[in-house]
């Protein structure tokens, strides 16, 4: 007897009437009208069934620590590392820890199941690193976090800085991280991604780096880490996040980047919320988007995902941990407003995202984990248009969060009686 069977789903891809019988935490068949007895049986009622959301770019050291010590009143990305940096001295394991985890239960509830985060590991007390080490060991049944090794004062720009990132990585952080365009000169950055490039391949670690998070078009570090990927044989393993120069280079110059991209295998995070926000702080008017260029690497072959970034932390002041509110930033920030892009931008918090997170047993097949979300939408479309609620969340099979679904009763003038509507296609 199966352990759950889900009817009459619509599925991404756009099949219709699906069942998915799930057994023993995994998904044992997905077919068309499929019937067979099962503890529990859930009628999808026509709507969307999605692999569960991921966020492959996020600060949870930083998170819901909004106006501490204070807001950032200016709201620039210079302001919010300086104000980062006031906030470190006055951290405790304890308070990091209850933030991170009430944010995890913000992001279950919304079905994010999985998560890259990075930490500081500038502080040569690897106070945020033991304390994001636990809050990985804690959340584990419901929740992937995977933390990058993040020298956010610069690996060779702070003292200490290699030897920091190397003692984080003992202790059990998963991937390399870096910022090259913050050390104090170019050459400074080259030679960065180089030797971060190194230690990773030499430990076998994953490789994801904020690069030429800048207006600067100068600003060419993906090239380096395109160009080191290949050189060591990385192909598939390195994620440039970011890479917002990109939005200001001139087209001669990225038609020669994108393919180099595209060859290195390197994958693209771009973080649509917080580059919209932070980019183009210098500009008058013409006022530059600040987004890299998405569909252009897409396009080109490029593996692109959306991360969220921040959560009310010194950087950026709104989020929830909806992916979907995301995916609705991209889309209009990168035009990709035809049917296709906007399908293309839930997969960029989907599928893409679990590829550059090197996520096992992820989506909606025989043989993957039964970790689904049951969405208040018909399709992807409007799943993004509506931010659709999240109705039911499964991990495994198991059902760890449900939402009521979205309705508004109506009181109307001229009305025989009061209305109840769900939101939905006309």
């Amino acid at each position: 007897m199966l352990n759950l069977l889900v009817t009459n789903a619509t599925l991404p891809d756009g099949r219709t009437g699906m069942s998915i019988a799930v057994e023993g935490g995994r998904i044992a068949e997905v077919t068309q009208g499929l019937v067979a007895p099962a503890h529990e049986t859930l009628d999808a009622q026509g709507l969307l069934v999605a692999p569960h959301f991921v966020d492959p770019h996020f600060h949870m050291d930083a998170t819901l620590s909004y106006g501490l010590p204070r807001v950032n009143e200016s709201g620039t990305l210079l302001e919010g590392i300086a104000l980062w940096g006031e906030l470190k001295p006055l951290l405790t394991a304890e308070a990091l820890i209850e933030r991170a985890l009430a944010y995890c239960d913000w992001a279950v509830a919304k079905g994010l199941l999985a998560v890259r985060s990075h930490v500081d590991t500038s502080d040569p007390s690897l106070l945020a690193v033991d304390a994001l080490l636990e809050v990985k060991r804690q959340v584990a049944p419901y929740l992937d976090l995977q933390l990058v090794a993040f020298p956010q004062d610069g690996v060779l720009r702070s003292p200490g800085g290699v030897d920091n990132l190397k003692r984080a990585l003992d202790k059990g952080v998963d991937v390399v991280g870096g910022i090259p365009h913050f050390e104090r000169t170019m050459a400074d950055g080259a030679a960065s991604v180089k030797l971060l490039m190194e230690l990773a391949a030499e430990r076998s670690k994953l490789v994801d780096m904020h690069c030429d998070e800048s207006d600067d078009p100068l600003s060419r570090h993906i090239e380096t880490l395109a160009f080191e990927a290949q050189r060591l044989g990385m192909q598939g393993r390195v994620a440039g996040s970011h890479c917002t120069s990109m939005h200001s280079m001139d087209n001669y110059y990225v038609s020669k980047l994108l393919p180099l991209i595209a060859e290195s295998g390197v994958g693209v995070v771009s973080n649509p919320l917080i580059n919209i926000t932070l980019q183009g702080r210098h500009d008058t008017y013409p006022k530059r988007r600040g987004m890299t260029r998405v569909p252009e690497l897409m396009a080109a072959g490029v593996n692109v995902a959306f991360g969220h970034d921040c959560v009310m932390d010194p950087w950026y002041g709104m989020g929830s941990g909806d992916m979907l509110e995301v995916a609705h930033m991209g889309l209009h920030v990168a035009q990709m407003t035809s049917q296709a892009g906007i399908r293309q931008c839930f997969e960029a918090v989907t599928t893409n995202a679990a590829r550059v997170m090197h996520l096992e047993g992820y989506g909606l097949e025989a043989g993957c984990d039964a970790s689904f979300v049951l969405l208040q939408a018909r399709d992807p479309v409007e799943a993004i248009r509506l931010r659709a609620t999240r109705l039911k969340v499964f991990r495994k099979g198991r059902l760890l969060a449900e939402t009521p679904a979205a309705t508004a009763a109506l009181h109307l003038p001229d009305r025989a009686q009061a209305t109840s509507w769900m939101i939905q296609k006309p």
